[in-house]
């Protein structure tokens, strides 16, 4: 693949700038969206509230996946990772409210923590844009 065919965006995460990581990657016809928290610069969102902080983080997904033209329509692989085993059902319930229609292949993890302990949730969206976008 060559390096035209690889484009990168940049988001709002504190943490792109001083681990050098990108947003979102588009390679051939995917789009890879990093781990997305409910940070959007200094800001945490909904702090203590895994359904509102699901909410956020992929809304800042699907912003990035916006980049290149695409939807929710294109996202056919979501990943969760939650810092608490008892915030599955609501961070379930914010998955199901934006996917639902479009029920892509889903991975949920309960991990050991986050970088900033406030963080309850981390989101990855995977887009294809194939058939969606040519």
């Amino acid at each position: 693949m060559t390096s035209e065919a690889v484009r990168r965006v940049q988001g709002q995460s504190p943490w792109e700038e001083s681990f050098g990581f990108a947003r979102a990657v588009a390679a051939g016809d995917r789009v890879l969206v990093a781990g997305t928290t409910a940070f959007r610069g200094d800001v945490l969102y909904g702090e203590g509230d895994p359904y509102e902080q699901t909410k956020v983080a992929f809304a800042t997904a699907v912003e990035a996946i916006g980049e290149f033209g695409l939807g929710i329509e294109a996202v056919i692989r979501t990943r969760l990772y939650l810092a608490h085993a008892r915030d599955v059902g609501e961070v379930g319930r914010a998955h199901k409210e934006l996917f639902d229609s479009v029920r892509p292949a889903a991975t949920l993890l309960v991990v050991e923590g986050f970088v900033d302990s406030r963080v309850l949730v981390s989101v990855e969206v995977e887009a294809f844009r194939g058939a969606v976008n040519p």
